[in-house]
């Protein structure tokens, strides 16, 4: 059938006509689509927002201090990694911004955004905090991030911060640490008495009850305290930052073990509102890269400690001494003692040393017959070798 003169000429135009409406209706329906997406509506609604997000961090230490001073940054770099630069974190490091144990009242006041430090630091704001850095003689590392991510530790911990607007998560750990460096030798117990030394946390609270005097400061001020005679001992870390900051040049004798911090946990810590403003996706950012960079701190520790540690031996002449057993079990004693009147105390430091209890219960049964007898197979061709020398 022969088309018409009309529809001859005037056919592609309607056609055009057809084709552009139908251009504008799938325009106007990504549009709304994307208004959609935004306001967070509509099953299975992606982000498709190109919103830059710009965060600040600050920290306890001094910035890119080795080990715990590179965590943060860790964390930063992955998170502006895995986001594409969509949301960016610049650390600033302690006394930058805010003094160095301010971070906590300047994450929780949304001053800053994130913040990476030690949850016993704020003992005198939340009692139950101190169980999610280090109990003297509880978790090593394996163990508390055991206990964190499958033990019931982390919604503990976040029902802990909840009241101060802030969301933890665990931003590290320093394995074993050392017992610390001290002016004088320890023999005995009389050899603690009238001490003074840097400890926070429970240790310090211990170290009280054993006859010293524990006093909490920043690392700064701990090598002028130490050799201006304001502190007679300290605790940091361990070889690997304790060989940065010099304290072989103002005390003579390093004590082992960490009796008080057998796994330090460290924390990173997230204004609810901001990490609430987020979009979903880099809500999982931000929850990925803190669990990368919690463990690639302990891996840190775990790979230069030793070689630090020889430093200090054969090059600064440090004289490393171990504690003796007697010392040990008065402050396992004193340990035990502050830790029950602390859950007396408080209800929710009770609540929470409740699950930490049952869980360093099952995990040490096991690692009784696993870690610890593995070590000491390991050991038995080394002591056999001794014995015949």
């Amino acid at each position: 059938m022969s088309q018409s003169p009309f529809e001859t000429r005037y056919s592609p135009v309607i056609i055009l006509g057809l084709l552009a409406l139908l251009v504008l209706v799938a325009a106007l329906w990504v549009r709304d689509r994307a208004d959609l997406v935004a306001r967070g509506d509509g099953e299975g609604a992606m982000e498709t927002s190109a919103t830059v997000y710009h965060w600040k961090l600050v920290t306890a230490w001094p910035k890119n201090f080795p080990g715990i001073g590179q965590g943060p940054e860790t964390f930063a770099s992955l998170v502006g990694e895995m986001s594409n630069g969509r949301l960016q974190i610049h650390v600033y490091g302690g006394g930058e911004i805010v003094p160095a144990l301010g971070v906590f009242d300047a994450v929780s006041q949304g001053v800053v955004e994130v913040g990476h430090s030690g949850a016993y630091y704020w003992t005198g704001k939340a009692p139950a905090s101190v169980f999610f850095t280090s109990v003297p003689f509880g978790f090593t590392a394996q163990e508390i991030n055991a206990w964190i991510h499958y033990g019931g530790g982390l919604e503990l911990w976040r029902e802990v911060y909840a009241p101060y607007n802030l969301i933890p998560f665990a931003g590290g750990n320093s394995g074993v640490q050392m017992a610390g460096w001290f002016n004088k030798e320890i023999n005995s117990l009389e050899d603690l008495r009238g001490l003074k030394m840097r400890m926070p946390g429970l240790g310090g609270e211990v170290l009280s009850r054993a006859g010293g005097t524990a006093v909490t400061m920043p690392a700064s001020e701990l090598y002028t305290s130490l050799q201006t005679g304001v502190i007679d001992a300290t605790e940091w870390v361990g070889p690997y930052n304790d060989l940065a900051l010099g304290f072989s040049e103002v005390a003579r004798y390093y004590y082992y073990p960490g009796w008080h911090e057998p796994g330090s946990m460290l924390e990173i810590i997230v204004n609810k509102d901001a990490y609430e403003s987020l979009p979903k996706d880099l809500q999982a950012i931000v929850t990925t890269a803190a669990r990368a960079a919690n463990q690639d701190m302990l891996d840190d520790y775990t790979a230069h400690n030793n070689a630090a540690l020889k430093d200090l031996v054969e090059n600064y002449g440090v004289q490393l001494r171990k504690l003796p057993d007697d010392v040990l079990i008065e402050l396992h004693r004193a340990s035990d003692e502050a830790i029950a009147d602390l859950v007396a105390e408080d209800p929710m430091a009770r609540k929470v040393y409740q699950s930490f209890r049952r869980f360093l219960d099952d995990v040490t049964e096991y690692h009784d017959i696993s870690e610890r007898a593995y070590i000491n197979a390991r050991a038995l061709p080394y002591q056999a070798d001794k014995s015949a020398d």
